[in-house]
């Protein structure tokens, strides 16, 4: 579990996201870029919106989500489910808001919290 001490939701969002990326093994240069350029359009996107400030976890998560995609293949993979048919969680509530968490999108099961993924 990561303890952060910080009322900056950016830095939250940054220290839980890259948790996940670490204990799921993808934590390399090019996954932390991405979290990097998540972190800072969304800080900027919160300079904009004070009141998003809620939203900002879910959103670098499914950010990072997003861009990885792209470059790496599906992330994070559900262990919850039988694994001879990889899919992803995915960030519940869609849009962000308070208490981002991983579910499967196959079974609707809630897996973790953003930053509680396991290894």
């Amino acid at each position: 579990m990561v303890i952060v001490t910080s009322d900056d939701p950016v830095f939250v969002a940054r220290a839980l996201v890259l948790h996940d990326l670490e204990s799921t093994g993808v934590a390399d240069a090019e996954t932390v870029s991405a979290l990097e350029a998540a972190v800072a359009d969304r800080g900027w996107w919160l300079e904009q919106w004070a009141e998003g400030k809620d939203f900002v976890v879910g959103l670098v998560a499914q950010d990072v989500q997003d861009a990885l995609l792209d470059a790496k293949g599906r992330w994070p993979l559900c262990r919850a489910c039988d694994l001879t048919d990889p899919h992803s969680l995915h960030v519940h509530p869609d849009l962000g808001g308070p208490d981002p968490t991983w579910v499967c999108e196959r079974s609707g099961v809630s897996v973790a919290p953003v930053g509680q993924l396991s290894s």
